[in-house]
C-alpha cells in the first residue's frame, strides 16, 4: 500500500470520546480518517444505487420474466 500525502485538519470532537480514545491509546487521527473513508464509501454506494435504480429495476423485471441468462449451465 502506498503512503498517501497527509493534510492537517481541525476537528471538533466529543470530549468524552477523545478521553476514551486516549485512554485506550487509539490514534485519533487514524480513527477519524477511517471513519471518514467509511462514510465516503457508504455515500458513494448510496448515490450509485439512486443513479442506477432504473437499470436495476429493469434487470430485475427481465429476470422475473425470463429467468437468469445462462441458468441452464449453472452447476449449483
Amino acid at each position: 500500500m502506498t503512503q498517501q500525502a497527509r493534510k492537517a485538519a481541525n476537528l471538533s470532537l466529543n470530549e468524552g470520546l477523545v478521553a476514551q480514545a486516549r485512554e485506550l491509546k487509539i490514534n485519533i487521527s487514524r480513527a477519524a480518517e477511517e471513519g471518514i473513508a467509511k462514510a465516503i464509501k457508504a455515500e458513494r454506494e448510496r448515490l450509485w444505487r439512486i443513479e442506477n435504480a432504473e437499470a436495476i429495476r429493469l434487470e430485475n423485471e427481465y429476470v422475473e420474466k425470463h429467468g437468469l441468462p445462462l441458468a441452464e449451465y449453472r452447476q449449483f
